[in-house]
């Protein structure tokens, strides 16, 4: 808050502020459905965290902190067993940024920040830290289906094409066997192209 003194008297006064991102109740939100427990980690005082907070819907906020109190924070999350996602864009935010699990700057943050963090949010946009989310989430699920498609296809044809079950009258040609892997190469390619964030597949 910055006042106008003019011949020592009082003449007007100016209220500063950061405003809340319109996406942020949203993110809030969505965060929570997911059984996540935002956070709200800031050097602001008391009475401010706590109004913002209250407007997101952020059940636990810490206040008037400095940087290394940022780190202690995410070092205790941590020591307890949570992973932690840590999501700033100032110098202060550098450190824990560098500590957490995951590390995302604000794309319109400090270079310190970015250069801290692992990922980077370009349009500086809270739903973004969703997305992101989301996308590590069907990134992982189709590495695990195409690591079981090739190892499926190890297991089965390979064994096949040595003669396991050929006194059975089964076996697998090296060219049936050649075929079949570079077919299980395509599948795995296609199924990595059809990853976006959310994909429930």
């Amino acid at each position: 808050m910055s006042f106008l003194v003019i011949d020592g008297a009082a003449a007007g006064v100016v209220a500063q502020g950061d405003e809340v991102k319109p996406t942020a109740r949203e993110a809030v939100q969505q965060l929570k459905e997911r059984g996540i427990a935002p956070v709200m980690l800031t050097g602001d005082n008391e009475e401010a965290a706590r109004a913002v907070a209250r407007d997101l819907g952020i059940d636990e906020f810490h206040a008037g902190l400095v940087p290394q109190d940022k780190v202690r924070l995410v070092q205790e999350r941590r020591a307890a067993g949570d992973t932690v996602m840590m999501v700033g864009d100032g110098i202060n935010d550098a450190p824990a940024l560098a500590k957490a699990d995951v590390g995302a700057a604000i794309g319109a943050g400090t270079d310190v920040a970015i250069d801290s963090a692992d990922v980077v949010l370009v349009k500086s946009d809270p739903e973004d830290i969703v997305r992101l989310l989301d996308l590590g989430t069907s990134t992982t699920r189709k590495i695990k289906q195409n690591l079981w498609w090739g190892a499926g296809y190890n297991i089965v044809a390979i064994p096949l094409a040595a003669g396991v079950l050929a006194p059975a009258g089964i076996l697998l040609s090296p060219a049936v066997g050649a075929v079949l892997m570079s077919l299980s190469t395509v599948i795995v390619a296609v199924n990595a192209m059809t990853l976006k964030a959310g994909d429930e597949g």
